[in-house]
């Protein structure tokens, strides 16, 4: 049984509206096998705070899934989304990279109007929000 049988089962959302690449997946699967975590999942979201008003979080859970989270498999690597944050990431692309100052996950935000030069704190550009308002939906602006 490999460890992605011992994880539960939850229903994997149909079309993903966020992408993991490869090298995030492998990246985020070897860090867990050294955390001697393989089941654990990544918690994809965003909350509120930072210079640019929302702030990207990345967090390994051993929690199933929520109730309202969107739940992907890419690459034989879990990702829950919490439902209130695909608003804000909705077609992003999680990537790995690797520099002199900087190692791990980054986003790749088609929403992102600035980001703060840590590149963890963002805001969402003006045509999102007015969708998201109009959908009733919470915004910090």
């Amino acid at each position: 049984m490999s460890s992605n049988d011992e994880r539960p089962a939850a229903p994997v959302s149909a079309t993903p509206r966020i992408t993991l690449t490869p090298e995030a997946a492998a990246f985020v699967k070897e860090r867990l096998e050294k955390e001697g975590r393989p089941g654990a999942s990544l918690r994809v979201g965003v909350r509120g705070g930072g210079c640019n008003g929302l702030t990207y979080v990345l967090d390994y859970t051993d929690e199933p899934p929520r109730p309202r989270d969107l739940v992907y498999d890419f690459h034989g690597t879990r990702v829950l989304v919490d439902n209130r944050s695909i608003a804000y990431i909705d077609g992003s692309t999680i990537v790995y990279e690797r520099s002199l100052m900087f190692t791990g996950l980054k986003f790749k935000n088609p929403l992102e109007a600035t980001t703060c030069g840590c590149g963890e704190t963002f805001s969402v550009k003006a045509e999102a929000l007015e969708k998201m308002r109009a959908a009733g939906l919470p915004t910090t602006k």
